[in-house]
């Protein structure tokens, strides 16, 4: 996973929706600067005024800590509410909160060292200070007034908390909510990839046909690579979500009902409500540090938002030549000039502070990021941040389906489907929002000819030329991150009739799965609904399980593997497939299948197929037992038997708020049943961090989830991992890792009533 990524998981979602203004900044300088200095030149002392005018914002707002922690935040104006949910944000991780902005601002190797100046570089593309601060001067008063109150809330946590020394932002200021303006986890910018960029920028520039003999390049590929690679075999858990809705005439209580339930880096959300006397009031997850709830709910509607709608990001082959040391580009029958930016990287070294700048190009397509067979690539994505933060915050004041179809009209989440319930009965689901318009007669899965006026985007389809369900007669929706082909039963749309850019993922396991549960729904209640969330069944395994036996049974007497794997033939001829702390066959599946991944990773990434579609079909006989072969002896090597629960190797454990969590066998853990999404598991949990121990400790997967019943009345239920807090010394910090272990949810306190009866603390920031 991408260290951007991390830092976003960890404490910050990587950005998707950028502005493609550039200004050139100031040329690198050779000096080296102390350390701290990056700190010292952004810091500035707060006037007097400026200290009233935050002390003042604080006496607006109210805090109400539940018995869980989780801060009920009630302001007079929804800048007020803003105020104070981002100074809870930042009592309960600021570490996170602070993250965010350095990647968002592509300020991470100030912070790492030089390491991450291509992450930085990534960042800067798109990323312009003074063209943030000229978007926020033009921003519409009700946003700057948001933006205001979020610099504010969080400066005031600063100057109340003077023992915090942040890593780089001593201050910050309104602009920089327009750098981070969408929560998504691994946004729209990171299909750059950074080795690609550094082998282009990292050395001297040459003419464009000394590139000829780059690798090709499979637009898919950072995908793939998301699917196919791991770490020891054990397969990257999906980025990646499930949003489920069901109809009131499928609820036992004539009531639409939504499932909430993201797919990311634990630790990446922390879960809050915010409420004012302007109509807001809304309660779920917030990505670090922004100042919407981008997974969740208010008291009339809510929305799920699952990753990987359309295709929505285009890359451009560019002609180039070199005339008196400067480049050009072809379009049409003309030449252009490739623009020319100098972008500064400073970077922390062990002396203090250096600055590499790299010359950047851009056509009017976008920043050059590589180079491919000659030509060099040109990147398109959205560059909207102003109205993507505009869409963000107003959908969560929205109070009805058409209010909310109003709010999608800006059409600004990129990288999104949203699956939609509400108190009027109604269900729906957008697959996509932000979908270029473009020429059919190009395949869009690969880079076009920048040359080819055809190429260009014809403008945005408006929202009901997308794929869209409202109210459909099956009566539920679902998104695993899959196809919109199906999801809905019977009312599934029919995909021949839209352009083949309006998806880009396939159907997966959990997409199989999910059908299965709701198909049959009925009399659904929320407890039945996580229960049908959790439900234990792994469908990747069903083609696998019979060919393995099929192989065994095969085998003739003599051969040795007959006799060595007679016993685990014999433990899966007998599992039913699913999964649960005490089954010896889930923890031999699984380690079967990451052997079968790891084997196959790279034949699955030259046909351009997911691994865990490619192990089903692509291996032989042999290669399938001999995997089941290396999964046993590793068991045994790790645990002494191949026959260990699962609940003895997979475990959840919170033991240090560090943003790159560290696992110790010899610490507390619970048991947990779930497994990597990527066998089918609805309920996700998954290890992608470096694994030096011998249990799995998941650090990925279910994180913040909720099941939410609308009526005249909001009820809703939901589950942290770990807890609220990133202080291992706060009582919030992992309260709720036992429930989480188990898939137990707690009641929400959505009401000021219910909020009072299980207060813990109440308080204005600052006090």
């Amino acid at each position: 996973m991408p260290r951007l990524a991390v830092a976003a998981a960890l404490g910050g979602a990587l950005l998707a929706m950028l502005p493609c203004v550039h200004a050139a900044p100031a040329a690198a300088r050779a000096e080296t600067l102390p350390a701290q200095s990056a700190t010292a030149r952004a810091a500035q002392p707060f006037t007097p005024a400026e200290l009233a005018r935050m002390r003042a914002g604080a006496q607006r707002v109210t805090i109400l800590r539940d018995k869980w922690g989780i801060p009920h935040v009630f302001g007079k104006t929804d800048a007020d509410a803003v105020f104070g949910m981002v100074y809870a944000q930042a009592e309960d991780d600021f570490n996170r909160v602070e993250l965010n902005y350095i990647n968002a601002m592509g300020r991470l190797a100030e912070v790492e060292g030089e390491k991450e100046i291509w992450r930085d570089l990534r960042m800067k593309l798109y990323i312009d200070p003074a063209a943030m601060k000229a978007k926020y001067a033009a921003s519409p008063a009700w946003l700057k007034k948001l933006m205001d109150a979020f610099a504010d809330g969080l400066n005031h946590y600063l100057v109340t908390h003077p023992q915090v020394r942040p890593k780089l932002i001593a201050r910050f200021e309104p602009w920089m909510a327009l750098s981070f303006s969408e929560g998504s986890i691994g946004g729209d910018i990171e299909s750059i990839e950074l080795k690609r960029l550094e082998d282009f920028y990292g050395k001297p520039r040459q003419a464009a046909s000394a590139s000829a003999a780059a690798a090709p390049f499979d637009a898919r590929a950072p995908r793939l690579a998301a699917l196919a690679d791991g770490d020891k075999g054990f397969d990257a858990e999906p980025k990646g979500s499930n949003g489920f809705a069901i109809a009131p005439k499928l609820s036992a209580d004539g009531r639409a009902l939504l499932m909430i339930n993201p797919h990311t880096s634990f630790y990446f959300r922390p879960e809050i409500h915010m409420a004012s006397e302007q109509g807001l009031n809304a309660y779920g997850a917030v990505t670090w540090g922004q100042f919407f709830i981008y997974q969740g709910f208010n008291d009339r509607l809510g929305w799920m938002h699952t990753s990987g709608g359309g295709d929505v990001i285009d890359e451009y082959l560019e002609t180039v030549s070199e005339r008196g040391g400067k480049f050009y580009y072809r379009y049409g029958k003309q030449e252009r000039a490739l623009r020319a930016v100098p972008i500064a990287l400073p970077y922390k070294t062990a002396d203090g502070m250096a600055t590499r700048t790299v010359t950047a190009y851009f056509s009017h397509h976008g920043p050059v990021v590589r180079a491919e067979g000659g030509k060099w690539v040109a990147v398109k994505m959205m560059d909207d941040p102003v109205h993507a933060l505009m869409q963000s915050y107003a959908r969560t004041k929205a109070r009805n389906y058409a209010e909310f179809v109003k709010v999608m009209q800006l059409r600004t989440n990129s990288s999104n489907n949203t699956v939609y319930a509400d108190g009027d009965g109604n269900i729906a689901y957008f697959h996509g929002n932000f979908v270029p318009r473009r020429d059919v007669r190009f395949d869009w899965t690969k880079p076009v000819d920048g040359s080819n006026p055809a190429t260009e985007w014809k403008g945005l389809h408006a929202v009901k030329e997308t794929i869209t369900v409202f109210n459909p007669q099956s009566g539920y929706i679902s998104n695993t991150n899959n196809w919109p082909c199906t999801g809905f039963g019977a009312s599934s749309p029919d995909c021949a009739r839209y352009p083949a850019y309006m998806w880009s993922l396939p159907q997966n396991a959990r997409g199989i799965h999910a059908e299965r549960v709701l198909h049959d729904a009925r009399g659904v209640t929320l407890d039945n609904l996580i229960a049908r969330a959790y439900d234990s069944y792994l469908t990747a395994f069903e083609p696998l399980v019979p060919a393995v036996l099929r192989d065994w049974d095969a085998l003739p007497a003599g051969d040795p593997l007959k006799a060595r794997l007679a016993a685990q033939a014999a433990a899966l001829r007998g599992w039913d497939l699913r999964f649960s702390t005490v089954s010896v066959p889930t923890s031999l599946a699984v380690y079967w299948g990451q052997e079968m991944v790891k084997a196959s990773a790279a034949r699955a990434r030259e046909q351009g197929v997911p691994v865990v579609d490619f192990i089903q079909t692509g291996l032989t006989s042999r290669e399938r037992l001999d995997a089941l072969a290396r999964a046993s002896a590793k068991l045994e090597a790790d645990f002494g038997s191949w026959q260990t629960p699962w609940g003895e190797i997979n475990r959840f454990q919170r033991i240090s708020g560090d943003v790159d969590q560290h696992y110790d066998d010899g610490k507390p853990s619970y048991p947990v049943a779930f497994t990597s999404a990527n066998w089918g598991s609805l309920a996700s949990f998954g290890m992608v961090a470096k694994q030096t121990t011998k249990r799995i400790y998941g650090d990925r997967g279910n994180s913040f989830v909720a099941a939410v019943e609308f009526g005249p009345r909001v009820r809703a239920k939901s589950i942290l991992a770990g807890g609220e807090s990133g202080d291992p010394a706060s009582p919030h910090f992992a309260d709720q890792a036992e429930l989480y272990s188990r898939g137990e949810f707690k009641d929400v306190l959505f009401y000021k009533e219910d909020i009072e009866k299980a207060l813990e603390r109440r308080y204005h920031p600052g006090e």
